[in-house]
């Protein structure tokens, strides 16, 4: 099994994953965070998965960026291109539900912080992932 075909396995998984989880998400979200300023709450989990997932978004829109670029790959990376642009959407998404869940600002336990980087992290995945698109169709 090639290495894009796991990556694509994965993110498929996780996105799965995170539609079937999205209600019970959207319950945990909105419980407040405990006591102490040091603790995982989840809000916190919740915008590093976020951030997690539009990182592994930028990540394959670069390589496929990357790919698409050479002579020898001319026109290969759509499926590179549509994985970082779904992976990159769901990291939004996740991160625009923090940061629409927060109660508070930073350092309060929401998350925030982290759901405004995941929405600028999955916005520039889906920006890569766009940009091979383009450049597939140019080519192709």
């Amino acid at each position: 099994m090639s290495v894009r075909s796991v990556l694509a396995v994965a993110s498929a998984a996780l996105i799965a994953g995170f539609a079937l989880a999205a209600p019970a998400a959207a319950h945990v979200l909105v419980q407040p965070p405990p006591a102490s300023v040091y603790a995982m709450t989840a809000g916190r989990l919740w915008s590093l998965v976020a951030a997690l997932l539009g990182l592994v978004g930028v990540v394959i829109g670069g390589l496929a960026l990357a790919r698409s670029a050479g002579r020898i790959g001319t026109g290969t990376g759509r499926r590179g291109a549509i994985t970082a642009l779904v992976v990159g959407l769901a990291g939004a998404v996740v991160g625009g539900l923090v940061v629409a869940a927060a109660d508070g600002g930073p350092g309060t336990g929401y998350g925030i912080v982290g759901g405004y980087i995941a929405l600028v992290v999955g916005l520039i995945a889906m920006v890569l992932g766009g940009l091979v698109l383009a450049r597939s169709r140019r080519t192709g």
